[in-house]
């Protein structure tokens, strides 16, 4: 079978994909995009294969094109034909794991996109500063509401799943490890274990060396 193939960024996005990819073994080959902020290149580079110029990008071996990480995240499910990250039809989870997938990919993941940098979407200087500080605080607020449900030792309670990957990567954003520690300290707990996974953990040395 061909590879896979990501595109993608060390510490963005795209680790919540290959984080996935080396949980089942699938085979994949890693493109590195530049800096999609600075570097007009690697912008355009990425636009030929995903309009949005956005990671991760996912490549499948027949050449389809997969973008949304939340959709990857079912696929690959679908096609390991494993529950082990994604609660089955049957399984008592589903409807709390589809809930909270969503509800962090459409909801706390668009405050990167708007704030990471600020000049985008707002013309006026003046005003981008004021504009990202209230776009990390509404993130807050809503990380705090995931805190309410996250229950333990994972956040679906025994079993493990992708919520955890993607609490242990975007913890390591802002407001960073150190605020989720004192205002989240359920969800902090859960990205400290899934930083140990041992089928993760070269994946999160690839992606944070230091």
């Amino acid at each position: 079978m061909s590879p896979y193939k990501l595109y993608g960024r060390a510490g963005w996005g795209s680790s919540l994909v290959e984080a996935q990819l080396a949980w089942y073994g699938l085979p994949f080959t890693f493109e590195p995009v530049g800096d999609l902020f600075k570097e007009p290149d690697a912008r355009a580079r990425l636009e030929k294969v995903n309009p949005l110029a956005q990671v991760p990008t996912l490549v499948l071996p027949d050449g389809t094109v997969m973008s949304e990480s939340a959709a990857i995240t079912l696929l690959l499910a679908d096609i390991a034909g494993s529950d082990s990250l994604v609660p089955g039809p049957g399984a008592p989870e589903r409807a709390a794991f589809l809930r909270w997938l969503v509800f962090i990919v459409v909801n706390i993941y668009p405050t990167f996109t708007y704030a990471d940098d600020p000049a985008r979407f707002v013309s006026v200087n003046a005003a981008r500063d004021p504009f990202r500080a209230a776009t990390d605080a509404y993130a807050q607020r809503l990380w705090r509401q995931v805190e309410t449900a996250a229950k333990g030792p994972w956040f679906l309670g025994e079993r493990f799943s992708a919520l955890d990957i993607y609490v242990s990567v975007m913890t390591r954003w802002r407001p960073k490890r150190g605020w989720f520690e004192s205002e989240t300290p359920r969800l902090f707990a859960i990205a400290r274990r899934a930083d140990l996974k041992p089928e993760l953990v070269e994946v999160w040395k690839r992606n944070w060396p230091t």
